[in-house]
Formats: C-alpha cells, structure tokens, sequence
C-alpha cells in the first residue's frame, strides 16, 4: 500500500515547481501525492514556504500547531506523520523552527530538497530530526527524476534560481543563493518531456529570469535566445517567463523575440516597487524611473499590444507622501493590466530592518488602498477594453457553474466559457462578452 504524501505550498511559481519536483522525488519511495492537508491518514506532510514577508513565514507556524495533534494520535496508534519544513522560511530560519515546533522532523532549504529521501531515512533511522540547508556546488537538478504525470495543460520549468541583486528589503539572496543558470540542453530536455506529457503552455521561471545565460561552444546565450530555441518544440504553444528584474531586461534579444515568436504570449510581469528614485536608491534596485520607462517604451515599441504587471512595495523606510505621489504618478503613466502590492514588511538579517526612519502602520495601510484603488480601476479598464475582441483562451479547468471552463487569456486574465469538457486542455478562440474587475467572460 503507498504512503500518502501531502504537500502544501506557499508563496512563489518557484515553490509551486519544487513542490511538484518533491512529490515526483518522493513517489519512487512509496508515496502517492494527496490534496488534503490535514487528513489524519497522511504519512507525510510538506509545508513549502515562503519567507519574503513576516506574515508567510507566522503563517507557517500556526498550519504546523494544527497538525501536531494528527501526528501525536498517529504516533500513539504505532504509525507515523513525517513533517518537512522546506523552502525559504527552513533556509532563513534553521534549527530555530525545530525550537519553535519540537514536533518537525525534517528541515530542508530550496537548494537541498533532492536529498529528502536520504534525510527521511535518517529521521527513521536514528530517531532524531534532520536538517540541511546547504546549497550544493552540484546541480540539484541532476538529482531529480524526470516528470511522470502533469496537472493541467500548463507547466512551470525552472531556468534560473538565485539572485545577486541584493536589494535591502529582500530576503531571496540568502535563501535561495546567488544567480545560477542551467544549460540549454537539459531545459530544453525538461521542456520536450513536459510538452510530451501534454503540457501546451510552459512558464520559465527563476527569482531573476532576466539574468539567465549559458554558454554552448563559445556563444553566449541569454532568455531571449532560450525562448526563441524553446518554441521550436512542436506542439508547444504558448511560453511565458517570470520574474524579471529590471536591470537586466535591455536585451535587444528579448525585444526582438517579442515581436517575432507568436508562442510568446505579450505580458510582463516586471517589479518595479515604487515609482521615487529616492527609495529606489535606497532599496538599492539598481536603476531609476526613466530607466523603467525606457524598458517599458521599448517593449511596446516592439509589440505594442504588450501588457505589463508589476509589484510595489509602500511604506519603505523613510518614504515621504512625495515619494508615494512618485509611484502613483508611475502608475497612471505605465498604465496597468494587473499588479501585486504589498506593505513594507521588516525581515531579519535585510539592510532595511534595521533603518529607524521605519513608516508608521496606519500610514502604510492608507498608502496601500490609495494604491490599490488606482491599480484596480487600471484592470478593471483594461479587462473591459478585450469585450469585442477575440483572444486565443487556453481552458485549463473546470468552472464553478455546470458546463463552464475556466482558462487563461494570453494577459493572464481568467476567462469564462460554456464549452464541452473536451475542449478542457485546448486553445480555443473566444469572443470577450464582458470585462469585470478579476476576469472576462465569452462564448466560442
């Protein structure tokens, strides 16, 4: 009989990835990959965190409290729960979570989880917790098994792990290490087998996917000469890649993919933060405003049906409403399809957690929904701006009414149709019927 296995993810695609590639390294060990988190049948459970903000890493804490008693009643009847901490908040944290939950019994970071096997076997072996949070000079990749099985017409692949950016108020840099690239072949080796499993879409992804590079005999590649060798695979139809950093995105190689490789779907998600040079400076990103602009005025002089998204952060330390009036006036001049905004969080160990001009929280907290009130009316906009046209869909699942599909339009927007559940899988041309604030709706 297979051990049941859950594992529940939190933050990023790259956790939503690693979680897929830990139930796959698992399965060979007599796991089958379950949904239900808390069932009391588990023989093992996977959080997947995320560290980026105070409030994903307590989250974590408070799911780990709810499933000690599962394990506690299941050890008392002879049986075991195995629980992993893995991802960001295992790599930031440490033996700290073992202090904090006595009960776990593996700690793993994003860049070892390819030895989860071994360190099962050492928990059950000698009867003690285990941990490892080293980041192995080895390719973590060459450790993995390949795809069995895929849920959805949609793949995530990862192409690059790392950032060297070291921007003050993140943590990435110390979780997940500096900027590594894999090699062309073994990508494109991953791609083909996910496409042969019925992948039509494929997400490349990296906490930097801007900095990608190899080399192949001497020749430099970068994302865009990977994309435009990926879309040679037959029966892929659609790439898209996240995320970016704006410092490496004035690639003439990239523009020119844009315009010329119809797989490539016209979204960006490029962070941008806020809109004032002086906070950008002092969240040391790397560039300015008109940097920014420049970026986007490029890419929509190349495909200028190109739609962005972005990422904010609002209360920064020592951000003045000036400052605030400089993201505002960035915002209304990009013009937004959709965007993640967040309140300045403090993480341990980051340059900016220890600044004393800190922003008070009613403060963050007014700033926030001015934000997201101007941001919503840009989507609610821009969704209502495709009513009337046609946009290729790719159906991916089923909808909550009878008879309904749910898929993604090339912005990422979530489209509803009646269709047959046949059609679940496919791209399909759809006509926009109605624009509401999170989707479109539409007939075939």
């Amino acid at each position: 009989m297979k051990k049941k296995l859950s594992i529940k993810t939190y933050g990023c695609q790259m956790n939503v990835y690693d979680s897929i590639r830990m139930g796959d390294l698992l399965k060979p060990h007599g796991f089958e990959v379950v949904a239900d988190t808390y069932s009391e049948d588990l023989d093992m459970i996977i959080f997947n965190t995320c560290h980026i903000r105070e409030k994903a890493a307590e989250k974590v804490y408070s799911e780990l409290d709810k499933v000690k008693k599962k394990k506690t009643i299941r050890n008392k009847n002879g049986q075991e729960m195995i629980i992993v901490v893995a991802g960001c908040t295992a790599q930031a944290e440490g033996e700290e979570v073992f202090r904090r939950a006595p009960y776990v019994d593996i700690v793993v970071g994003p860049q070892s989880y390819q030895n989860l096997p071994v360190l099962l076997e050492q928990v059950r072996r000698e009867k003690k917790w285990a941990i490892d949070l080293e980041f192995k000079e080895n390719d973590k990749f060459d450790l993995l098994p390949e795809h069995d099985e895929l849920k959805g017409p949609s793949a995530f692949l990862s192409v690059q792990e790392g950032c060297d950016k070291f921007c003050h108020f993140c943590v990435v840099p110390y979780t997940r290490g500096s900027e590594y690239s894999r090699a062309v072949p073994v990508i494109h080796r991953e791609a083909s087998k996910l496409v042969s499993l019925g992948a039509k879409e494929i997400n490349l992804l990296g906490q930097n996917v801007s900095a990608y590079h190899a080399d192949i005999e001497g020749e430099q590649w970068n994302l865009g000469k990977l994309i435009k060798h990926l879309a040679k695979i037959k029966d892929l139809q659609r790439i898209r890649y996240t995320t970016s950093h704006p410092k490496d995105m004035l690639d003439s190689d990239l523009f020119a993919v844009h315009k010329d490789e119809p797989k490539l779907m016209p979204f960006l998600h490029l962070p941008v933060q806020s809109g004032s040079d002086k906070i950008l400076k002092a969240m040391n990103r790397q560039h300015t405003g008109d940097f920014y602009f420049k970026i986007i005025d490029k890419f929509r002089e190349y495909k200028p049906d190109m739609a962005f998204s972005s990422d904010f952060i609002v209360g920064y330390p020592g951000e003045t409403d000036q400052d605030f009036q400089d993201t505002l006036d960035l915002v209304k001049r990009i013009g937004y399809a959709q965007c993640y905004t967040f309140k300045y969080s403090p993480r341990p160990g980051t340059p900016a957690s220890v600044l004393e001009n800190q922003v008070p929280e009613d403060i963050k907290s007014e700033r926030l929904y001015i934000l997201q009130e101007l941001l919503a009316q840009q989507q609610l906009a821009f969704n209502q701006s495709m009513v009337g046209k046609v946009l290729p869909v790719l159906l991916q699942k089923d909808g909550k009414k009878e008879g309904q599909l749910i898929g993604k339009s090339p912005y990422m927007q979530s489209v509803f149709i009646v269709a047959p559940k046949e059609k679940e899988g496919q791209v399909v041309n759809v006509s926009i019927t109605a624009g509401f604030q999170n989707s479109l709706a539409g007939v075939i």
